[in-house]
């Protein structure tokens, strides 16, 4: 009989096991990217400096900017407090390399690390930081191609003061090309996003006017022009390239580091275009939202309409593996921006189905994590060997998606 019993309840207990099993839901979407996020932040307190840096090297110049990335997607995560060690020395050492023109940069990339700088200070609730956002977002507006440019003393990456008709009007730049680009306009607008700037502002409405002519569209579904640059006409596409100009003798001439596409314009003619990509075409999406465009606007309509016709996170589309992680990031960014939990796809048929982006980029990041945090180097273009670079860059995307 004890026997009896006793098998009676082992049974019971493996019942209850499998019941128990079977009924233990699968975690959240949300759950899931906390997981992946609490495991890149540990990573990366593994990596920080002691000077409170991350991604110093030395003989190098330094990137504050690596620091911003990491401050950025950490200070998202609500277990990272002002208090908390790592964020408290990584905020002291960001502060510490502003200069008196209120500038965040070493000794080259003023507009990059600046931008990148006062996004991660946004995050941080302090007098010093407010402070410091505040004369780095007037040392960025100076950076901007356009009548109010101003000099870097001593510096030859500065930008030059020029009108609405030249192709560098309203975009940031490297500096070292002599030219502005998309990449460093959209971060410099996500700064100003975050620091508070009213859309309405000088900056923004100067920038609308680059962001249109890196727009693959020459007229929008109201028949207005969108832009009027020679390397676009008759285009359709609706996505974003990178540059108005290749550098400060090439001016005017569009660049795409997607290459050329065989384009069939309005008339029928098929015409070679500068080829749209991923990393650009979200960054031209959300820079338009930041500057105050509503989602109906026809400059926005175009890029949504092309982000959904070439919708994948297997790639950058266009590029490949290229800057894969930077795309991830403005992805993330610009999904969030937009506001909406799903995007509607289109495939080469024409038919239209919904998919939830977020769970989409929490699963393929699920794929690059590694077990120690960090993210999978597949590309070693634009410094994506780096694994605090592109941990970083992940993270700050997974939060996007949580």
């Amino acid at each position: 009989m004890r026997m009896m019993q006793k098998l009676a309840a082992g049974a019971m207990v493996c019942v209850a096991s499998i019941v128990t099993a079977q009924e233990a839901p699968a975690p959240t979407r949300a759950q899931r990217a906390e997981q992946m996020a609490q495991r890149a932040i540990e990573f990366l307190r593994t990596q920080q400096d002691a000077s409170g840096a991350w991604g110093v090297r030395e003989g190098a110049p330094s990137f504050p900017a690596i620091t911003g990335l990491v401050l950025a997607g950490m200070r998202a995560h609500d277990q990272v407090k002002a208090h908390d060690d790592a964020a408290a020395r990584g905020l002291a050492y960001i502060l510490g390399q502003q200069k008196p023109d209120g500038g965040i940069y070493d000794v080259m990339l003023p507009s990059y690390n600046t931008s990148i700088c006062i996004s991660a200070l946004a995050t941080f609730d302090t007098r010093e930081a407010k402070k410091a956002i505040e004369r780095g977002v007037l040392f960025l507006k100076s950076l901007q191609y356009g009548e109010a440019a101003m000099p870097i003393d001593g510096s030859g990456e500065s930008a030059a003061a020029v009108d609405r008709t030249h192709a560098f009007y309203g975009g940031w730049g490297y500096g070292r090309h002599g030219r502005p680009d998309l990449s460093n306009t959209a971060f410099a607008l996500e700064a100003l996003h975050a620091a508070g700037v009213d859309p309405k502002d000088a900056a923004f409405q100067r920038a609308l006017v680059f962001l249109q002519r890196c727009q693959m569209m020459e007229k929008g579904a109201d028949g207005r022009v969108i832009n009027e640059a020679a390397y676009a006409k008759g285009s359709r596409q609706g996505g974003f390239i990178y540059a108005t100009s290749v550098s400060k003798d090439e001016v005017g001439v569009g660049q795409s580091f997607a290459g050329t596409m065989e384009e069939t314009l309005d008339d029928g003619s098929v015409a070679s275009r500068l080829r749209s990509y991923g990393s650009m075409t979200y960054s031209g999406f959300k820079s338009y939202l930041y500057a105050g465009l509503s989602s109906q606007d026809p400059r926005v309509l175009a890029a949504m309409d092309w982000i959904g016709r070439n919708y994948t996170l297997d790639e950058n589309p266009g590029v490949g593996t290229d800057g894969l992680y930077y795309y991830y990031v403005v992805f993330a960014r610009a999904m969030h921006a937009g506001g909406k939990a799903n995007v509607r796809v289109i495939n080469a048929a024409g038919d239209a189905t919904e998919r939830a982006w977020a769970d989409d980029l929490v699963e393929r990041l699920a794929t690059l994590q590694q077990p120690d945090g960090s993210f999978k180097v597949v590309d070693d273009r634009w410094m994506e060997n780096d694994p605090v670079l592109i941990t970083a860059y992940s993270l700050i995307a997974l939060q996007q998606a949580r």
